[in-house]
């Protein structure tokens, strides 16, 4: 089952951008771009922890399993 990330849809929820994100949880905009298309294959805890830190959610507002693919 692939595992969707709705990274973008958080971001707008929040009025944010991907930059402004990247720079408060330290990362590159490159990877945090490969995780908003979910083209990542992996993910570090300390990295999810970040971003729900600073969107102000839990790991599954913005990422989930899709059973129909």
């Amino acid at each position: 089952m692939p595992i969707v990330v709705n990274l973008d849809v958080m971001l707008a929820k929040r009025k944010r951008r991907l930059g402004d994100l990247a720079d408060a949880i330290g990362i590159s905009i490159q990877n945090l771009s490969i995780l908003k298309t979910g083209k990542a294959k992996a993910m570090r805890f300390s990295t999810l922890s970040a971003i729900c830190r600073e969107l102000d959610c839990r790991p599954g507002g913005h990422i989930g399993v899709c059973a129909g693919r």
